[in-house]
């Protein structure tokens, strides 16, 4: 399957903010928007490049924030939003679907210090979906669905060196984990308040309906 395989800190520079593509290195004063000439946009023009955007620009960034922040291409995050567009707030559906993405969930229990590293996780076949191993980052979880580890000494190895640099990143409410066994189950449906990132999904929508 398609993936980005270019800098990661170029991404985070281009967009203005932290979207942790790194893992806990974004969280140290390595991280490139820590940093002060390297915090502005890449390329050799790039202080210059922060001025004032059009109504298509600024709608442009949020659109490319979102899926960058979620890893995913730009035909996926197409098919995304076409799924949401069948809801009546087509925003927000667009917001929980990204949330609710197998990949993203691996990253929010910790077991992966990025959602990259956690989409590799995935499609290595190092993740069970109620008991059936799956290789498939963009799956939709549901209520009920339990998340567990293959039962590999490598693999829980690596899971639990990963559950320790995420201490201090507690799973969200929908979620819960149990650390000594690996395993977790979702909730609930994931809500608005979940999605982490700073974004207004209302521009999302005007660009992508236009």
């Amino acid at each position: 399957m398609a993936r980005y395989t270019g800098p990661s800190c170029r991404l985070c520079r281009r967009e203005g903010m932290k979207l942790y593509l790194k893992g806990t290195r974004c969280e140290t004063a390595k991280c490139a928007m820590e940093r002060q000439w390297r915090s502005q946009p890449p390329g050799q023009h790039g202080a210059g490049h922060r001025g004032k955007l059009s109504e298509y620009g600024v709608r442009l960034r949020e659109k490319q924030k979102l899926r960058r922040y979620y890893g995913v291409l730009e035909r996926q995050f197409r098919r995304t939003f076409v799924e949401a567009a069948k809801e009546v707030n087509t925003g927000e559906a667009l917001l929980l679907l990204m949330e609710r993405r197998l990949d993203n969930v691996v990253y929010r229990l910790g077991f992966a210090p990025s959602r990259a590293a956690a989409r590799q996780l995935v499609d290595h076949g190092h993740i069970l979906l109620n008991g059936k191993r799956v290789t498939i980052p963009s799956i939709q979880v549901k209520p009920a669905d339990r998340i567990t580890i293959r039962g590999r000494d490598a693999t829980k190895a690596i899971i639990q060196g990963n559950l320790e640099l995420a201490s201090g990143r507690t799973p969200p409410q929908w979620l819960k984990l149990d650390p000594t066994t690996f395993e977790a189950t979702v909730e609930a449906l994931p809500t608005r308040e979940d999605v982490s990132i700073q974004i207004n999904e209302q521009l999302i929508v005007e660009f992508c309906s236009r």
